[in-house]
């Protein structure tokens, strides 16, 4: 297992372990979610989310994440499309909070994010790989629902955000992979509150 993994791996399992015994003595809620959309394109996407003693509105949480971007994600920044590369986000890290103008999980929500997220580029038409690391500061918002009447919950959103390269190496060969300084993202998470 990669080491950034099971730095996540450990964090979360202190933080849930933390998180429920909070819940037992401080009544805080705690939920899971997955982003189905990541397993789709060879990923993941697993939140663990916290809903403080005596808020109604507010959810803070964190969050591991990785995908191969779709040939769609890519083209969006016109300096890439149709130029051969493959990405995957190798890695992201990101803690969030919400907050939801009825009750958390359930209507309209805003929140934001701020996150590690790696990367690994590929070229079609050159050998080998190159990786870099960026900066994430989004803004999002959506609208969470209760299909029944347990604590299942689905919240699409979608959020715009700052990006910037702290570290590592975008271009491969002497062709350099754009990095939008301004990035937009939508996806569906399912939810549970225990």
């Amino acid at each position: 297992m990669k080491t950034p993994i099971k730095t996540l791996v450990v964090a979360v399992v202190i933080i849930g372990t933390t998180a429920l015994g909070a819940r037992a003595q401080d009544k805080a809620k705690v939920s899971v979610e997955i982003d189905p959309a990541t397993f789709v394109f060879n990923g993941y996407g697993v939140h663990l989310r916290l809903q403080p003693k005596n808020s109604a509105h507010l959810l803070v949480g964190i969050g591991a994440y990785a995908m191969d971007f779709p040939d769609l994600l890519v083209d969006l920044n016109e300096n890439n499309k149709d130029q051969g590369w493959q990405v995957r986000l190798n890695q992201g890290i990101g803690f969030f909070a919400e907050y939801h103008f009825n009750q958390v999980n359930k209507g309209w929500f805003v929140g934001g994010q701020a996150g590690v997220q790696t990367y690994k580029i590929e070229q079609d038409f050159i050998e080998g790989d190159a990786k870099y690391t960026n900066l994430l500061i989004m803004g999002h918002g959506g609208y969470s629902f209760k299909p029944f009447n347990n604590g299942l919950y689905i919240k699409p959103w979608a959020g715009i955000g700052y990006t910037r390269k702290i570290s590592g190496e975008n271009s491969l060969g002497g062709k350099e992979y754009d990095i939008a300084p301004v990035t937009m993202f939508a996806t569906l998470h399912i939810g549970y509150t225990f």
